[in-house]
C-alpha cells in the first residue's frame, strides 16, 4: 500500500528541517513549508505503518478551516501549492496547546472515570457520563513537548512557570474560545458535533498568529449530530468521526504508549480502514467527493510545489 512515510529534501535556501509526529517541517528564514506525510500517531507514538492519503485530507480540511477562520485570529498560511503542502509564515511557537473541550470525551472521560474531578485547574461537577455535552467549554492545556509526552497543564501553571506571559496566555484563551465556537458551527452545518479540539500559536514581530493544522480529524473528534441525544439516553457509544477509534483499538490490543507496551500488527486491512475513515471525514465535513492525490512520483511533485512557491510573495 502506498504512502509517504517521509521526505528528505535539500532544498535550495533552506535554513532547518525539523521532523514532528506527522509532518516534515523545512525552514526557509522567515518562511517555512509543511509536508503532511501519511505517518499517524497516537499515544504521543508514531505507529509503524503510514496510512494513505491521510496526510492529503488532513492538510486540506486544515486550509478550509484556516480559511473560514482567519477573520478571528491571523494564521500562519500563505499558500497550499499542493495538497501535501503548506507554505507560510515561520513564527516562534508558544510550548503549549491549547486544548479545548465541550463534551466529556477521550481523555478527560478517562481522567473523570478514574476519579479526578479537576483538570488542568478546571473542575468538573460529579454525575456526568461519558460524552456527556460539559456546561461550558473548558480549556485544558498541555505543554508542547518536543519528545515524548505532552503534559495536561494548568493556566495557573503556565503563569507561574513563565511558559506564556499573563497578557499573551489571555489573547490565546479569547482566541482559543472565539475558533471553538466558529469550529462548532462549521461542524453543525454538516450534521457533525466538534467535541474537542486543540490550537496552536506562534508569534513572530509581536504579532500572534494561529499556527498548524485546525479542526482536522488528528486535531479534534466529532460526533455524528442525528441521533446524538438518543445515544445518550440509552448509554451507546457515540458514532465518531475522528482518531479516537485508532486509539480505541490500540487500547483494546494493550498499547497506550506507556514503557514496555508494544505496537500491535498493523495489518493491511487496519491500514486501509483507518485510510477510509480518514476520507470519510473529509468528504462528511466538506461536503465534497475526495480526490486522490496521485503516489507515482509523489516526492517529486511535493519538492517542485515548494521549490516553485517558497519564495512567493503573499497575496
Amino acid at each position: 500500500m502506498e504512502a509517504i512515510k517521509e521526505t528528505n529534501f535539500s532544498f535550495t535556501g533552506q535554513t532547518g528541517f525539523y521532523r514532528g509526529k506527522v509532518r516534515d517541517v523545512y525552514y526557509f528564514n522567515d518562511r517555512l513549508a509543511i509536508v503532511a506525510t501519511d505517518r499517524i500517531s497516537a499515544f504521543d507514538v508514531v505507529l509503524p505503518r503510514a496510512i494513505p492519503y491521510k496526510g492529503q485530507v488532513l492538510n486540506q480540511i486544515a486550509s478550509i478551516n484556516l480559511k473560514a477562520t482567519s477573520d478571528i485570529v491571523p494564521n500562519w498560511v500563505i499558500s497550499s501549492p499542493d495538497p501535501n503542502v503548506t507554505i507560510g509564515i515561520s513564527c516562534e511557537p508558544f510550548k503549549v496547546e491549547m486544548v479545548i473541550r465541550g463534551y466529556l470525551a477521550g481523555h478527560a472521560w478517562r481522567e473523570y472515570k478514574a476519579g479526578k474531578r479537576t483538570l488542568c485547574g478546571v473542575t468538573l461537577p460529579d454525575g456526568l457520563c461519558e460524552n456527556d455535552k460539559l456546561p461550558e467549554p473548558i480549556i485544558t492545556p498541555t505543554t508542547k513537548a518536543d519528545e515524548g509526552h505532552d503534559e495536561d497543564i494548568s493556566r495557573e501553571g503556565i503563569l507561574a512557570k513563565g511558559i506564556v506571559n499573563e497578557q499573551d496566555y489571555l489573547k490565546l484563551e479569547k482566541y482559543t474560545q472565539a475558533l471553538f465556537a466558529r469550529g462548532t458551527e462549521l461542524a453543525a452545518q454538516r450534521g457533525l458535533i466538534l467535541v474537542d479540539t486543540k490550537y496552536e500559536f506562534g508569534k513572530q514581530n509581536d504579532q500572534i498568529f494561529l499556527i498548524d493544522e485546525i479542526h482536522t480529524p488528528d486535531s479534534s473528534r466529532y460526533f455524528y449530530s442525528e441521533g446524538y441525544s438518543e445515544r445518550q439516553k440509552n448509554g451507546e457509544p457515540q458514532k465518531q468521526l475522528s482518531k479516537e477509534f485508532v486509539r480505541q483499538w490500540l487500547i483494546e490490543n494493550g498499547f497506550q504508549g506507556q514503557d514496555g507496551q508494544i505496537i500491535p500488527e498493523m495489518t493491511d486491512e487496519v491500514v486501509e480502514n483507518i485510510s477510509k475513515r480518514y476520507i470519510e471525514l473529509f468528504e462528511v465535513f466538506t461536503g465534497h467527493s475526495f480526490v486522490k492525490s496521485y503516489y507515482n512520483e509523489a516526492l517529486q511533485r511535493i519538492a517542485l510545489s515548494v521549490e516553485q512557491n517558497i519564495f512567493r510573495l503573499k497575496d
